[in-house]
């Protein structure tokens, strides 16, 4: 697996989401086992957030890596609305408890909120004096949102040299369909020395059920001997400064996403996607979904 570097760690360039899972119980042993099957394989960055299933997608993290803390890169996240000083504090201890673990590697603030950036980065460096976070970042951030985030980083970095200086990541929706932050984020981000990490690379897997634009893509999955949503993703890791957080639930899904990260797109394969799917050409606005 290729790995990056993030937050002075080398992590892999495909890792694991856990968005929409542990919502049903019948589902909940294989998606643990789809999990340990990923960490297996090399996908050993794991991201999830308090949000996500009301704190059960936390326990179902907890579930799959117990016993195995020590291989993982762990990643959880604070909502906007618990992101105060005294709020993001809480709100972590909550996640380490959920998670059975005393500390995550990052820790990300979802999205921005009314809660001013100073208390929340201020809370995220306590955490990390008390040894409860590795390092800390943002998601869901444009452009001037984190021109904004590095200046007050680098303002409290002025006042207390053991604060954070930056944002270690951005988390952003990012993939063949929506990419949105080449119009200047991913740029910026590259220049800042900040990994971009995108979370929908399969765009829910909309990349994988065809439209209008799919011949292109399945073209370059012939070529490859691979599906249309292992090139969708091997594009999204094969640009610099990005790694990806796929979502998968069941062993064989896992193993068909770790496989991407083998494939090598040639110059022709990125011309033909970029014909099919062109990147903006001017200033784009923040996607979500």
């Amino acid at each position: 697996m290729r790995m990056i570097t993030l937050a002075d760690r080398e992590v892999p360039v495909l890792g694991q989401g856990a968005w929409k899972m542990g919502d049903s119980r019948s589902g909940w042993d294989d998606e643990v086992v789809a999990l340990r099957t990923g960490i297996d394989h090399g996908m050993t960055l794991v991201d999830t957030a308090e949000m996500y299933g009301s704190g059960r997608s936390e326990q179902l993290v907890g579930e799959a890596i117990r016993g195995r803390r020590d291989e993982v890169f762990l990643v959880s996240k604070v909502m906007p609305s618990n992101a105060s000083r005294k709020g993001t504090i809480r709100a972590c201890e909550a996640s380490l408890r959920r998670l059975g673990t005393e500390r995550l590697d990052l820790y990300l603030l979802h999205w921005p909120g009314s809660y001013p950036l100073e208390e929340t980065f201020g809370a995220f460096d306590e955490l990390r004096r008390q040894g409860k976070i590795g390092a800390w970042g943002v998601s869901n951030f444009d452009r001037p949102l984190m021109v904004r985030a590095s200046s007050v980083a680098r303002r409290q970095r002025a006042e207390d040299p053991a604060s954070q200086d930056r944002p270690a990541t951005n988390q952003v929706l990012f993939n063949l369909r929506r990419r949105w932050p080449e119009a200047g984020l991913l740029d910026d981000l590259r220049g800042a020395g900040v990994p971009l990490m995108a979370y929908s690379p399969i765009d829910q897997g909309a990349l994988a059920e065809g439209g209008p634009r799919a011949a292109a893509l399945r073209a370059v999955a012939e070529r490859h001997g691979a599906t249309a949503a292992q090139v969708a993703l091997a594009w999204v890791v094969s640009v610099p400064g990005v790694f990806a957080i796929p979502k998968a639930s069941t062993e064989q899904h896992v193993r068909e996403n770790a496989a991407a990260a083998d494939i090598v797109l040639s110059a022709q394969d990125l011309a033909d996607l970029d014909a099919a799917f062109p990147p903006p050409e001017h200033d784009a606005p923040l996607e979500l979904i």
